[in-house]
């Protein structure tokens, strides 16, 4: 099987209203593919951009084909409304993008339970639950992926005791990943997770890591969409059960210039924030 884009391909992901999701999203609209958006964002955030509306039509704006649907990735049926209206609006299932998560860097001590179940939740059980509800449509695909926006498993006590629950969670993502890769190797569906080296000048960077500061020496949301497509048009019997890195996957297409995903242009790849979980 050769390479070839996503035209008329069907991603059904969590999240996507802004940020790196919306990024991706758009990347493969301009592709021609149909995006199934599951995501709670209904009415705009007083401090954050975007809908579910609005990002379907900026899809659309891209030649690509957008379902939004307002749900919650927590929520069983939601996941199977999802599942089910996206093979009545487009025949089936051809990916599915892991993106909606929640970050909180609280240590043990100051991280509340209710935060805590949040991260698990949404990251681990929506990343199991959205994956599993769409194995049925993705054996029946022609080039099945599932992705998923988490880290390698990286077991230094610098990462594991730095923020206990947000490390679990994120780590949840891979391992779920990658157990469903191994379980479904055989119908041939590929599921890998990516991560990038540096920050990405998103919401959870201006809110939750660094301010305004780690924004500027952050990359763009792009870098992210360039490599997920990479990964995505890819035959999946290529690679699956990996967790990969951003910018080898780029690098490996081809790329050996990284300084047009600087957020702010000009700035050195060496002033850049590296991103956690990588050593």
């Amino acid at each position: 099987m050769t390479e070839s884009t996503l035209a008329g391909k069907t991603i059904l992901m969590s999240g996507g209203s802004r940020g790196i999701g919306l990024a991706i999203a758009l990347r493969a609209a301009r592709h021609g593919a149909n995006i199934v958006l599951l995501a709670k964002t209904d009415t705009p955030h007083p401090k954050l951009e975007g809908t579910v509306h609005t990002a379907a039509a900026a899809i659309v704006e891209a030649g690509g084909r957008a379902l939004p649907l307002v749900g919650d990735v927590r929520n069983d049926d939601d996941i199977t409304d999802a599942v089910m209206k996206a093979q009545g609006e487009f025949g089936g299932i051809d990916i599915v993008i892991n993106n909606a998560s929640v970050i909180d860097l609280s240590g043990s001590l100051d991280l509340s339970a209710k935060k805590y179940d949040l991260m698990q939740d949404v990251n681990v059980r929506g990343t199991f639950l959205l994956s599993r509800a769409a194995v049925p449509m993705l054996k029946d695909a022609e080039n099945p992926h599932i992705l998923s926006l988490s880290p390698p498993l990286n077991l230094s006590p610098k990462w594991l005791g730095a923020h206990t629950g947000y490390t679990l969670a994120k780590y949840g993502m891979t391992m779920a990943t990658l157990g469903i890769a191994a379980e479904f190797a055989s119908d041939g569906i590929a599921a890998n997770t990516l991560w990038p080296r540096t920050t990405i000048a998103t919401a959870a960077v201006q809110f939750s890591l660094g301010g305004e500061r780690m924004m500027r020496a952050s990359r763009t949301p792009e870098i992210y969409a360039d490599a997920a497509y990479e990964v995505l048009r890819r035959p999946a019997a290529e690679r699956t059960g990996q967790t990969l890195v951003v910018e080898d996957v780029l690098t490996e297409s081809g790329v050996t210039d990284f300084s047009r995903y600087a957020a702010v242009p000009g700035t050195p790849d060496a002033e850049l924030f590296p991103d956690i979980f990588l050593d």
